[in-house]
């Protein structure tokens, strides 16, 4: 493994960190209605448990509604129980084939704890990424170590792993400010 490798490696991991910290904070629920927020919903389909993006149409009605059609007939009682279950809080009602998925409004209490759930998921991401920075610092040591590379050559490619992240970090910190700016907007 060269400093190349080992740079990009870190470079891609962090890449896949920051992914996973935007797929955590899209489930966490503004007061607007998005269609992935029942995401991680499951619903038994014929004894398999299968998100509901997969058995059902998930689409907008207006800004405060998602709108779930079911692909098969007399599937809708299934889906309503499963989002009903859920621990997103959510209120569905079936109309006919369709059911009607209202986003209720957040009160302040219940904003200011959703900002603390997303700066908690952020603090786990930057956990991440500095071992990643780590494990790639220790790999730059074995290749010093194992005389391949010299010191000069490592200790740049220790800044330049410094650099990615501390760009993945300020990264992180922006989508932080970005989803609190729109939990805490009413």
């Amino acid at each position: 493994m060269t400093i190349a490798d080992t740079k990009k490696t870190a470079e891609i991991k962090m890449g896949k960190s920051i992914e996973a910290f935007k797929s955590d904070i899209q489930k966490i629920r503004t007061g607007r209605a998005h269609p992935g927020i029942l995401d991680q919903v499951q619903v038994d389909y014929y004894g398999s448990m299968l998100p509901i993006s997969q058995v059902a149409n998930v689409s907008l009605l207006d800004a405060r509604t998602i709108s779930v059609q079911p692909w098969e007939k007399g599937f809708a009682a299934k889906i309503e129980k499963a989002i009903r279950e859920s621990d997103l809080g959510l209120n569905p009602s079936s109309q006919g084939d369709v059911i009607r998925v209202p986003m209720p409004a957040l009160t302040e209490e219940r904003r200011r704890d959703l900002t603390k759930v997303v700066r908690h998921a952020a603090e786990d991401s930057k956990v991440a990424v500095r071992n990643l920075r780590r494990e790639a610092n220790e790999q730059l040591k074995k290749l010093l170590k194992d005389k391949a590379v010299t010191e000069d050559e490592e200790r740049r490619a220790q800044d330049d792993v410094q650099k990615l992240t501390d760009r993945v970090i300020a990264e992180i910190d922006r989508l932080v400010h970005g989803k609190e700016a729109e939990i805490l907007a009413i």
